[in-house]
């Protein structure tokens, strides 16, 4: 691709860029980047360049107006491919609690990435085990390797022993917040929580010129005030079989849920699947099918609004969508009678909220006075993780999650509920943190969901399906690894086994 200026021709890229693909076997078997405060492990420098260490290009050369005479390279490819095959046997193995690879800002920089997501603890790093006098280019070089923290170390030493591959000790985990670096004679400690400023101030500074001084400046001083939390009911196993599902089920249960969803939306695959998983027969209903009358949703129990961007959103979140039920006759029945029934329930998650609360679906007895989705306070679209913790509550997919604080993702830009009345009236799932950008829209009384008095009629900004299996998680606490679902699931299974009592 070139780019023609008056005197000049642009050539892009200026380099060689080169794609490549592999299989991965096994989606679990992921190492975390976030060093794990655990006593008696350790963490290892494991080389891939088979070079000695260079700060040509490094990010340290330029802090100094430099660029250097001699940059990194890998000298020697079988070494490499050996290094590669070794650290994926560790993870095969299950010996590595955490990686960092070493790039922009070099093995420091790796080392403190590593303690940032961590709200606990630090590393004491002695470095006398690296052959190098030069201890600049040891931890500011951005030499290929990596930095691992890992149980049962002398079974990771001879697994890299066995490979030929170069590796060495470097550091410990330890219960003060701090980074301390030794080599020799020199020692030298380092606050990692202001140093985590240091390195976020960056995108604070870029995030003023998106969302404005308000929320940019709150985002950069609560970010460290709002690690996420969980809190899982011992009840819950996290086992398939103990909430009565089978992955590879192929007969009709007899409950049937309705996919219904316009053009534009985006999230009906994982909730299919979702539903699917917790035992309901699927069905996939387009907009074009209810404003046809080839479907009428006589014989669907769960209707279940799906997220995306019907119609772009060009007229607002869920206003195009909420007209073609509004302005069809054959739709408008449709969805009239579903909710004349008692034996129904209906869960509308992210666009499929906006829409049951553009249409007054979860608060009828409020008529035109039922509240409608307001843009985030942000002005933008906020996509992230969050945690949400549900309260006692009278929800038909809820209730048995009571005392819960769950991790989720959220995608929205209009997600913000403006509720009258009392709290109390919205207790059914709510973020954990008031402020921004944790609430990631400025909801009243922070709510992340709301729900029909008679607890079957569910709204939901964040995105439940996206979080049914822990690998799905941004975070999963690692206590609980081995879990095959998370309690997301038990609230698809709690609407299963609502209906089948109907």
């Amino acid at each position: 691709m070139t780019q023609q200026y008056p005197d000049d021709k642009v050539l892009s890229p200026g380099t060689v860029i080169i794609s490549a693909a592999a299989e991965v076997k096994n989606i679990r078997k992921i190492v975390s980047p976030v060093l794990a405060y655990i006593k008696g492990t350790y963490v290892y420098y494991i080389d891939f360049s088979f070079d000695a260490f260079k700060l040509g290009g490094s990010a340290f050369a330029q802090t100094l107006s430099k660029v250097g005479d001699e940059a990194p390279t890998v000298t020697d490819a079988e070494y490499f491919k050996n290094a590669f095959t070794a650290v994926q046997e560790l993870v095969n193995r299950g010996l590595i609690i955490a990686g960092h690879d070493i790039s922009a800002g070099g093995m420091i920089t790796a080392m403190l990435e590593m303690c940032f997501a961590n709200p606990q603890g630090g590393l004491e790093a002695r470095l006398n085990k690296i052959r190098h006098t030069d201890l600049i280019k040891i931890l500011f070089s951005e030499n290929p390797g990596l930095i691992v923290q890992v149980k049962h170390h002398h079974l990771v030493e001879k697994v890299l022993s066995d490979y030929g591959v170069g590796f060495a000790i470097v550091a410990r985990p330890i219960e003060d917040r701090k980074l301390i670096i030794e080599k020799d004679d020199f020692r030298q400690e380092f606050d990692i929580d202001a140093l985590r400023d240091v390195w976020y101030r960056t995108s604070y500074l870029l995030d003023k010129q998106q969302s404005g001084e308000e929320c940019a400046k709150a985002r950069f001083e609560n970010y460290k005030n709002q690690p996420l939390q969980f809190n899982i009911n011992p009840s819950f196993t996290g086992k398939l079989s103990d909430l009565g599902l089978n992955p590879d089920r192929k007969e009709r249960s007899g409950i049937t849920a309705a996919i219904i969803r316009d053009k534009g939306t985006n999230g009906e695959r994982e909730m299919a699947y979702s539903l699917y998983l917790a035992g309901f027969d699927v069905k996939d209903v387009h907009m074009t099918d209810l404003t046809s009358g080839r479907e009428t949703l006589e014989d669907v129990q769960f209707a279940v609004f799906c997220g995306g961007f019907s119609n772009s959103d060009v007229l607002g979140s869920a206003k195009g969508w909420a007209g073609g039920f509004r302005y069809n006759e054959k739709a408008k029945t449709a969805l009239e009678n579903f909710y004349k029934r008692e034996d129904t329930l209906s869960l509308g998650i992210c666009n499929g909220c906006q829409l049951m609360m553009e249409l007054g679906l979860v608060f009828p007895e409020m008529g035109e006075s039922h509240p409608k989705m307001q843009h985030n306070d942000s002005h933008k679209f906020e996509s992230g993780f969050v945690s949400v913790e549900i309260p006692e509550n009278e929800s038909v997919m809820f209730k048995s999650l009571s005392g819960s604080k769950l991790g989720i993702w959220v995608a929205h830009g209009e997600g913000r509920f403006e509720l009258p009345g009392e709290a109390s009236k919205y207790n059914i799932a709510k973020y954990v943190y008031d402020a921004y950008p944790a609430n990631p829209n400025g909801s009243d009384y922070a709510a992340a969901a709301v729900c029909s008095a008679d607890g079957r009629h569910l709204a939901m900004m964040p995105h439940l399906e996206r979080a049914i299996f822990p690998w799905q998680n941004a975070y999963y606490p690692h206590k609980f690894r081995k879990h095959e679902v998370t309690p997301w699931m038990e609230a698809f299974v709690n609407a299963r086994e609502w209906l089948k009592k109907r």
